[in-house]
């Protein structure tokens, strides 16, 4: 199918610091740690390297965010441009620094995250909304946000994009006080279970609880809510559709980019043409090749991989 909609992406840049581990420490306890890597991460950027790289790097996908002039700055650029995704409005900061983010990943390929947003936290309202003129959005395209970088710099921006009828959707991770109003711009809202649990105030544990929320979250922000739920799958729930869309059976390696590898195969996939239930299945099968392999962005799998796992 020929691309008719392009991909903006809003949201955070950072550089990952990954130790991989037989367990996670607790608290007043050291353990030793397996292997260690630096790798470029944040989840819009992994987002819009997912995008990109399903893409074939056709020039389609636009990163906005900010970096600092820090020694990591040129490899976070350079790597994103390396897959297609354009940086024109990815902008330096002097005397700043870049977001980053430190992940532990133990034997079983579960994660543990803690992240200083640096730069990332700079983005505000004028500078979104700037990016966004020049880009001249429209209704044709797709506009991707999460929660790492300011909260009103992303309603604002989801406002701006809302108002030109491009189709936004939102990833509410991390999870955060006070996104209401993001929610009710989005057109389709992504949450794992654990951010659909902290939306809804219902434990998510299974297909019947995972509908609940989606259906209370459907009811109250209306658009089409996809509540994603690792080896289960994705709950889709929108005023037509109420289905699970199956996963993809793999051996998890780590599953550190498995959300993100999802949000960027699911704008993908739209941007193509695909219908939303064929949009999930492509976004589960983006997520589970990419939990296969190591890092972030380096797990994102290309068009032909993605192609070959689906056939």
């Amino acid at each position: 199918m020929d691309i008719t909609l392009s991909i903006i992406v809003l949201g955070g840049v950072n550089i990952d610091f990954i130790i991989e581990t037989e367990s996670i420490a607790d608290r007043g306890e050291t353990k030793e740690g397996k292997s260690f890597s630096v790798t470029p991460g944040g989840k819009g950027a992994n987002q819009a390297v997912a995008a990109a790289r399903i893409l074939s790097g056709r020039d389609t996908v636009d990163m906005i965010g900010l970096l600092g002039d820090d020694r990591y700055s040129k490899e976070l650029r350079d790597y994103l441009e390396s897959t297609g995704v354009r940086t024109n409005f990815l902008g330096t900061v002097k005397d700043a620094q870049s977001g980053v983010a430190m992940i532990l990943i133990d034997d079983s390929g579960e994660n543990s995250v803690n992240a200083v947003y640096g730069t990332n936290m700079l983005v505000d309202e004028s500078y979104s909304v700037k990016a966004i003129d020049n880009l001249e959005v429209s209704r044709n395209d797709i506009f991707l946000v999460q929660q790492e970088i300011s909260l009103q710099a992303t309603e604002v921006a989801m406002a701006k994009v809302s108002s030109l009828g491009a189709t936004v959707i939102l990833d509410p991770a991390p999870s955060r006080k006070d996104s209401h109003r993001l929610l009710e711009l989005a057109n389709i809202l992504t949450p794992n279970q654990h951010e659909a649990e902290d939306l809804t105030g219902i434990t998510v544990s299974d297909l019947e609880s995972a509908q609940a929320a989606a259906s209370s979250l459907c009811n109250e922000y209306g658009g089409t809510v996809i509540v994603t739920l690792a080896e289960l799958g994705a709950w889709v729930e929108n005023e037509h559709i109420s289905q699970i869309v199956p996963s993809f059976s793999v051996n998890p390696v780590a599953t550190v980019g498995a959300g993100d590898a999802f949000n960027g195969g699911l704008a993908a996939a739209l941007n193509l043409g695909s219908e939303i239930l064929e949009a999930v299945r492509i976004g589960n099968a983006t997520g589970a090749l990419c939990v296969t392999r190591h890092g972030a962005q380096e797990a994102m799998p290309t068009r032909e991989e993605l192609e070959g796992f689906l056939s």
